[in-house]
C-alpha cells in the first residue's frame, strides 16, 4: 500500500485588542511580535487514515475539538475519530476559554474552526505518495524542571537555588525531542512534526500577540526547507525554558533555534520508508475532583502558591466550586494514534513529566510519545507525590481542580490502548 502525505498551514493571528490568555489576568493585545498559526498533517495509507491539527493557542476545548472532527467529516469524509488537536501551549494568544478573569472570545473560537477546517481541506487536497521517516536524539539546554522542594518539604513553582532555602529538583525532565518528517517520491520535503516537552511562556504578561517559541522553530525550519513543521507540546506541565540552578531563562529564538538545530541533524541520519500501518484508539475516563477543604478555598493550605493575582483565584472561586458539584466528575478523552511502531498519545491536560516517562517506559517495545493540551483541557494534572508538597500546580483554582489519582487513571488509560493495538 502506498504512503501519501500532506500538510497546510493558516495563519490565525487575531485582531489587535484581542484579549489574551495565559495568566489569570485580563490582558488586552495591542502589539503583534509574529503571527500565530493552526497547522494540520495528514497521512494516509490505504484505507487508513490518521491526522494531527495543532494549534498556536493555550490550550482547546473538547467541544471545539469536537466541532472540528464535525465538520471535517461532514464537509471532506475524513473520520473525525481519527484527528488529533492538540494545542502547542502559547501563552501569548487570544482568549480561547475562560479562565480566572478572563473570558473566551467567542467570535475569535468561530472564526479559528472555520479556518482549520478550510486548512484541512487544503491538507487533503495536498496529499502525494511520500515516505516518512521517524527520528530522536536529546536536548538538556533548553527546559528544565520548575519545581524546587524546599528544605521544610514544601515545593516551590519556579523556585531558585539562590534561595538558602532550596533543596533539590522535585522530579525529572524530558530531553526527547521526537522527529516525524515526510517527504516526496522526488526527495522534496513535505512538512514535519516535533514533539517535545516544555512550557511555551514567553511574553505571558506583555499587551503582545507571539506563537512562542513553537512558532519560532516552525520559522527556522521553513528557511532551511521544511515548509510546514507542526510542533506538538509534550507532558510540559512541570517543564519551563528556565534554570532554577542559575535562575537563566531562555528566549523563545534560542528554544525554538535550538530545537531546529536538533530537527536538522537528525534529518542528516534518518531513515526513510514508504510503507507504514496505521492506527487510531481512544477511550473517555471520567477524573474525580479533589475533596475540597476551606484552607484549599482560601488559598492558605501548606505549599499554596497563588501566582499573579490571588484575587482572581477568589472572584473566579464561586463559579469554579459551583461547576464541580454540577459535573460530579471531570470527563476526559485519551486518544493514542499509531504509525508502525510509534504511538502519539494525546492527553487533555497540563500533564507532568512523571506521568510521559511512565508512559513511554510501559509502554516499550512501542516507542509512545505524549502529546498535551490536545483534545480539551482539564487543566493540571500532577503526579501524587507533588499534592503532599504543594507548588502553584497543585494550588486549588482555576487551573487545578482534580484528585491526586486523576494522573494515574490518565496514564493507565493510555498504556492500556497502547496494549490493545499491540495485540490487534
Amino acid at each position: 500500500m502506498s504512503l501519501k502525505a500532506g500538510f497546510a498551514e493558516v495563519e490565525i493571528t487575531p485582531p489587535l485588542g484581542t484579549r489574551k490568555i495565559g495568566l489569570l489576568i485580563d490582558i488586552v493585545s495591542e502589539r503583534v511580535l509574529d503571527p500565530l498559526f493552526a497547522r494540520a498533517a495528514v497521512i494516509e495509507s490505504g484505507n487508513d487514515r490518521v491526522s494531527f491539527v495543532q494549534l498556536d493557542t493555550l490550550s482547546v476545548r473538547w467541544t471545539t475539538t469536537m466541532d472540528i472532527r464535525r465538520r471535517v467529516e461532514r464537509e471532506y469524509g475524513f473520520p473525525g475519530a481519527s484527528i488529533m488537536v492538540a494545542a502547542t501551549h502559547n501563552h501569548a494568544g487570544p482568549a480561547v476559554a475562560n479562565l480566572g478573569d478572563v473570558r473566551r472570545d467567542e467570535e475569535y473560537v468561530e472564526t479559528l474552526v472555520t479556518k482549520v477546517v478550510s486548512m484541512f481541506g487544503r491538507a487533503l487536497e495536498s496529499l502525494q505518495e511520500a515516505e516518512i521517516g521517524f527520528g530522536s536524539c536529546f536536548e538538556f539546554d533548553v527546559s528544565r524542571n520548575r519545581r524546587v522542594v524546599m528544605r521544610d518539604g514544601t515545593t516551590r513553582t519556579h523556585g531558585k537555588f539562590t534561595d538558602p532555602q532550596a533543596l533539590c529538583f522535585e522530579g525529572p525532565m524530558d530531553p526527547e525531542v521526537a522527529l516525524l518528517a515526510a517527504r516526496s517520491k522526488d526527495g522534496q520535503m513535505l512538512g514535519a512534526i516535533v514533539n517535545f516537552a516544555c512550557h511555551p511562556a514567553h511574553h505571558a504578561d506583555e499587551p503582545v500577540l507571539s506563537a512562542g517559541f513553537p512558532g519560532v522553530l516552525a520559522q527556522e525550519a521553513r528557511r532551511r526547507g521544511c515548509p510546514v513543521t507542526l510542533f506538538l507540546n509534550g507532558a510540559s506541565g512541570n517543564m519551563y525554558h528556565a534554570d532554577p540552578a542559575t535562575g537563566a531563562s531562555h528566549t523563545k529564538e534560542q528554544v525554538g533555534r535550538a530545537l531546529a538545530n536538533d530537527v536538522g541533524k537528525l534529518l542528516e541520519e534518518i531513515e526513510w520508508q514508504d510503507e507504514a500501518e496505521l492506527g487510531c484508539r481512544s477511550a473517555t475516563v471520567q477524573l474525580p475532583f479533589r475533596r475540597i477543604t476551606d484552607e484549599e478555598i482560601k488559598g492558605t493550605a501548606r505549599g499554596a502558591q497563588r501566582f499573579v493575582d490571588s484575587g482572581a483565584y477568589d472572584r473566579y472561586m464561586p463559579e469554579l466550586l459551583e461547576r464541580i458539584r454540577r459535573m460530579g466528575t471531570q470527563p476526559a478523552e485519551v486518544q493514542a494514534i499509531f504509525l508502525d511502531r510509534h504511538a502519539y498519545v494525546g492527553i487533555p491536560a497540563e500533564y507532568f513529566v512523571e506521568h510521559g516517562l511512565r508512559i513511554k517506559e510501559e509502554a516499550y517495545p512501542v516507542h509512545a510519545l505524549v502529546v498535551g493540551h490536545a483534545n480539551g483541557m482539564v487543566g493540571y494534572v500532577p503526579h501524587r507525590e507533588a499534592f503532599r508538597r504543594g507548588g502553584y500546580e497543585t494550588t486549588f483554582g482555576p487551573t487545578s481542580r482534580l484528585a491526586p489519582e486523576a494522573g494515574d487513571i490518565l496514564t493507565d488509560c493510555a498504556i492500556a490502548l497502547i496494549a490493545k493495538e499491540a495485540e490487534a
